[in-house]
């Protein structure tokens, strides 16, 4: 508790006597905490400690940033935030603080959900912030139809649904419509996104990681091509992929 006080007087200070911390308003922060959010996921996939400590306390620094404008403002302060989540995580765990069972995480899952739309008295999809990534968000939208028991039943039933979308998404190609393809394509995303999940493959990182591969991959071709001394237009197709082949090789 003594590092925690230590930070609230730091923030404080901070607010108090720093140009830049003073100057922040509720308006000002999120687009920084989205970023620090995506560099604590980005630690937390790598394994990496020193940078997942480093990012957590990033993320913490947010929270109590936050809740030190609020308090300026007379809204309400940090114990307040964490007395809520208290009482949060123990109403929605009653499998632990109550007499309900939950075998797994499966059911954990589906009870969680249960309880959120019965305390807001919401869709059982609803509650999703409006600017949450789309893929990111297709598969909470999976995930909590799934949590009430509107799901596929087999991961066959999943890859033919998938043939079917390809199918439509070509035939909108071939019809050269443009609104028509975007749908289309927008379906077959939707039905990736459910066949990851399924695997239990986090669409997120699984994108993520294919990035950094064709980064990777795309920067070995231009070292090659800076070392022939050539750049891609005074190259055939032909040859671009021969040096493609051999950034597979390295970077599988």
């Amino acid at each position: 508790m003594e590092h925690i006080d230590r930070l609230r007087q730091i923030v404080a200070e901070l607010r108090e006597k720093c140009p830049w911390d003073k100057a922040q308003r509720f308006e000002t922060m999120p687009p920084l905490t989205i970023e620090e959010a995506y560099e604590l996921v980005q630690a937390a996939w790598q394994g990496d400690d020193a940078a997942l400590i480093e990012e957590l306390g990033d993320v913490l620094l947010h929270v109590f940033f936050y809740a030190r404008m609020a308090e300026e403002a007379g809204r309400f302060s940090i114990e307040t935030v964490v007395e809520r989540l208290n009482q949060k995580l123990i109403a929605r765990h009653p499998h632990v603080y109550g007499e309900a069972q939950a075998a797994d995480a499966k059911a954990v899952l589906t009870q969680w959900e249960k309880l959120k739309t019965a305390e807001k008295n919401r869709s059982v999809i609803g509650g999703l912030p409006e600017r949450l990534p789309p893929l990111l968000k297709a598969y909470r939208l999976q995930e909590k139809a799934a949590a009430v028991g509107f799901d596929w039943s087999s991961l066959q039933g999943l890859l033919e649904k998938l043939d079917e979308e390809l199918n439509e998404l070509k035939k909108a190609i071939e019809m050269h419509s443009l609104s028509q393809a975007t749908s289309e394509l927008g379906d077959v995303l939707f039905v990736l996104v459910n066949l990851g999940r399924h695997l239990g493959i986090d669409p997120e990182r699984a994108l993520s990681q294919t990035n950094e591969k064709f980064e990777k991959r795309f920067q070995y071709l231009e070292m090659r091509l800076k070392e022939m001394q050539k750049s891609f237009s005074e190259c055939d197709l032909a040859e671009l992929e021969s040096y493609w082949q051999q950034s597979k090789s390295l970077y599988p």
